[in-house]
């Protein structure tokens, strides 16, 4: 186990593009990098699966650091959850975690599996579990996963994630702070911005406040939010699939943070212990659960898997 290095960070030169694609008849929004590489480059595409909220916005620094960390020479998507986007697509639809896991598989299906790239998946929080689910269906075309700040497991010490389960789990109160939320969205713009980087985001990057202001505060979208994560809460109380772990253990990293109460250092000891092949380390500089909201923290995270990245290329090139 080892401790991740610090970083200087530098600006992001690339600025990366969103567009909406159709994925199995869902709108889906994209935030995606091509690679500098001539055809029949790159080799490489890196997925980015965002937590919950799956709000790709959030992530613009994070992609954009991780592709210039990379030298240009793969590209890079993060792909959005169904219906945590601007606009209400799905007409009030909610979508569970399985759904969720069904819509990423859908996604590579359709864009990336007939190519002659290889994949490596970087999933965040939630994005992490849905990665490894990934991995499970695509072992040959997947040559790396890298989870960040994972939440593969309850953890039942959390007093947070009780209270999230909590609402989560009541019909009522969802409706009640979707509602909330909208009203926050609904009013004046300067407004709007003034509460959440108050309430929500008073280190979040101006990227981070945008995307919370646009897409988090909206009904459909913070229904979604809490109704997955209520299916999160039914699912992950299961133990995480051993098994696979250790039989892609040499293919597989994670990132934990110090105080991260959706990844603690007991679930760190415990892939320690069932696959001690697993690539883990500690991120000890100050940064947060929500790294991708801060560019300190989404500058140092790409770094960081950027670094994991080259060495895997480096020891499957050898």
């Amino acid at each position: 186990m080892e401790r991740a290095g610090l970083l200087t960070p530098f600006p992001p030169r690339a600025r990366a593009t969103a567009r909406i694609s159709m994925v199995s008849s869902f709108a889906t929004e994209l935030l995606e990098i091509r690679s500098r590489e001539p055809e029949p480059s790159p080799s490489l595409h890196v997925l980015v699966v965002p937590g919950n909220p799956g709000i790709v916005g959030f992530y613009k620094d994070f992609v954009e650091a991780l592709y210039e960390d990379l030298g240009g020479r793969a590209s890079v998507t993060a792909i959005g959850h169904i219906s945590h986007g601007q606009k209400d697509y799905e007409h009030g639809r909610l979508f569970s975690l399985h759904e969720q896991i069904e819509h990423k598989i859908d996604f590579l299906e359709q864009e990336l599996l007939h190519t002659e790239q290889s994949i490596i998946v970087v999933g965040h929080s939630i994005g992490a579990y849905i990665g490894l689910e990934i991995c499970k269906r695509f072992q040959k075309k997947v040559i790396f996963f890298v989870g960040l700040y994972p939440f593969l497991t309850l953890n039942k010490n959390a007093m947070k994630q009780s209270a999230i389960g909590y609402v989560a789990r009541s019909s009522l109160l969802s409706k009640g702070v979707s509602l909330f939320a909208s009203f926050i969205g609904s009013l004046q713009a300067s407004v709007t911005r003034s509460i959440v980087k108050r309430f929500l985001g008073s280190s979040w990057s101006a990227t981070a406040i945008d995307a919370g202001c646009s897409h988090l505060l909206q009904y459909h979208t913070m229904r979604n939010v809490l109704f997955m994560a209520k299916t999160e809460f039914l699912k992950l109380y299961e133990e995480p699939d051993w098994n696979f772990i250790r039989a892609k253990q040499d293919q597989i990293a994670f990132l934990f943070g110090v105080d991260d109460h959706w990844g603690p250092l007991t679930h760190l000891e415990e892939i320690s212990r069932h696959a001690p092949g697993v690539a883990l380390s500690i991120e000890k500089e100050g940064h947060t659960h929500g790294y991708c909201c801060t560019e300190a923290g989404s500058f140092w995270v790409a770094d960081y898997t950027a670094n994991l990245i080259k060495n895997r290329m480096l020891v499957r090139d050898s």
